[in-house]
């Protein structure tokens, strides 16, 4: 029996927050709450433990976190900024993005721009680049996503995947290399195709390999997650190590890391920072809102912009 995709898991889980809001509407209702108040209050319900979630997270995060410079270190307004963008963006993710998202390929015919690999991270698939990719069609830059599946297998089985999905692109673009956008794990993913595939497309058709908020090094809270994949995501875990040791310095001067000093999955935070690549700090970012938010995105759009195409 095939392994249900995040799209289907995300379904379900709506399905029973919408189940939860109406038996919370309808034990209300019975108790003498006004016909209009109880889905009020069934449905603000569920949005409150959402929330309630959302901010454990940063609270298991904050736990073992890494030293934060000054510079970056935030006061109570700014906090609760971090805190409403984080939560706008995972449950746009989460209850919209990814139950709809598809992978899909864009190809401008007319681009002399590098095209470019969109690769999600844990439990999410192609709908977590919503916000990037208009941005890529406005820049002409052809690009595709790919969903990694099954959610909770190996990393090194996503490696075949995006093996595929790169020669898809070259060929539907005539480009001789890709660049490679990839968010928590999906940084990990691209890392182990490279290592996989050196040989053959690794890092040779990798122009540039943009990482955002990836756990080059692990991340405390993989411990509750479930899964292979989550296994490999533990904090310096033996697998996260043969990965590293399998990378030169060539492949590392083309890695660019892009991480937030308040990342409230990715723990400590500057497990993200990676030797040898080129590292960049931003600062009252959660880890969902790193695919949305305008400053990153515009990170991402400044690094691809340095790239020249080459054809096949």
């Amino acid at each position: 029996m095939k392994p249900a995709s995040a799209r289907t898991l995300l379904r379900l889980v709506l399905l029973v927050q919408l189940a939860a809001a109406l038996l919370i509407a309808w034990a209300l209702q019975h108790r003498g709450v006004p016909v209009w108040g109880a889905p009020l209050a069934g449905g603000g319900a569920v949005v409150l433990v959402r929330l309630l979630i959302n901010m454990n997270n940063f609270v298991m995060a904050a736990r073992a976190a890494s030293h934060t410079p000054p510079e970056y270190r935030l006061g109570p307004a700014a906090r609760l900024r971090m805190l409403a963008e984080e939560f706008r963006a995972s449950m746009l993710v989460t209850s919209w993005h990814v139950p709809r998202g598809c992978a899909r390929m864009t190809v401008h015919r007319d681009s002399r721009r590098v095209p470019v690999l969109l690769v999600h991270g844990y439990g999410c698939n192609s709908g977590f680049w919503a916000h990037l990719e208009p941005l890529l069609d406005r820049e002409r830059i052809s690009h595709a996503t790919i969903d990694l599946e099954p959610v909770a297998g190996s990393i090194d089985d996503y490696a075949p995947l995006i093996e595929a999905r790169v020669q898809e692109l070259c060929a539907a673009t005539g480009a001789a290399r890709i660049a490679i956008v990839a968010h928590s794990m999906g940084g990990l993913a691209a890392r182990a195709w490279m290592r996989a595939f050196a040989g053959t497309s690794g890092s040779a058709r990798v122009a540039k390999l943009i990482t955002l908020g990836t756990p080059h090094h692990g991340t405390a809270l993989a411990r509750f997650g479930l899964g292979a994949n989550a296994v490999q995501m533990r904090r310096d875990s033996a697998w996260l190590r043969d990965l590293a040791a399998a990378e030169g310095p060539d492949v590392r001067a083309g890695i660019v890391s892009l991480y937030t000093h308040h990342d409230n999955i990715v723990a400590p935070q500057d497990s993200s920072v990676l030797p040898g690549a080129r590292n960049v700090a931003f600062g009252g970012v959660g880890h969902v809102a790193l695919g949305s938010n305008p400053r990153v995105l515009a990170e991402v759009l400044r690094a691809l912009r340095e790239l020249h195409a080459e054809r096949a």
